[in-house]
């Protein structure tokens, strides 16, 4: 049985804060359609299980993905479902993922985006490219911090732009380097 598109955009409130996870100042609510959607509580958790063409969209971000898996903790009062920002433990996309936000766009194979250590690790041939330098970066995995623009990881390559001419001349000769003097010695 497929899900209608309200319940799927009524399931997508349990995460109004996705955007807020990846961007300072998100304004805009967050809008997540998927094929199927499956969401369970525990007494300590909430879990959303979205399959199939998953996008999600907010304020200056877009995310696609073939399964969006989102865990929150449940507040003390068991009755209430939606969950606030400080809540989300974690949010896993996997399968063709695709992320744009601003001019960086990232393509893996998996994105495990924990909000409470503010960092997203991207893995399974993961691409990020930064469209403002040109930078691309590549690795066995990636990790991404927010609001510091800062990348690290494992087994990183780096393309960018060349580097600029520093000054040698193709029509002169090449030169033996000048010899460096020998240190004095000290007494």
């Amino acid at each position: 049985m497929k899900p209608s598109p309200l319940l799927c955009r009524l399931a997508a409130g349990l995460l109004l804060s996705v955007t807020g996870l990846l961007a300072a100042d998100a304004i805009s609510p967050t809008e997540i359609t998927s094929t199927k959607v499956e969401i369970w509580s525990t007494n300590t958790e909430t879990t959303s299980d979205f399959t199939g063409s998953v996008v999600v969209t907010g304020n200056n971000i877009r995310i696609t993905c073939d399964r969006l898996l989102v865990v929150a903790s449940r507040s003390a009062d068991q009755l209430t479902t939606l969950v606030k920002p400080d809540q989300f433990k974690s949010l896993l996309a996997t399968g063709n993922v695709h992320i744009v936000q601003g001019d960086r766009e990232v393509t893996c194979g998996r994105a495990e985006i924990l909000p409470g250590e503010d960092k997203i690790v991207l893995t399974e041939e993961p691409v990020v490219f930064d469209h403002s330098g040109p930078w691309v970066a590549t690795g066995e995995r990636l990790i991404l911090l927010r609001g510091e623009r800062r990348i690290f990881g494992d087994k990183v390559k780096f393309s960018g732009p060349p580097v600029k001419d520093l000054g040698f001349d193709k029509a002169k000769p090449m030169q033996p380097p000048t010899p460096v003097p020998a240190p004095e010695p000290t007494k």
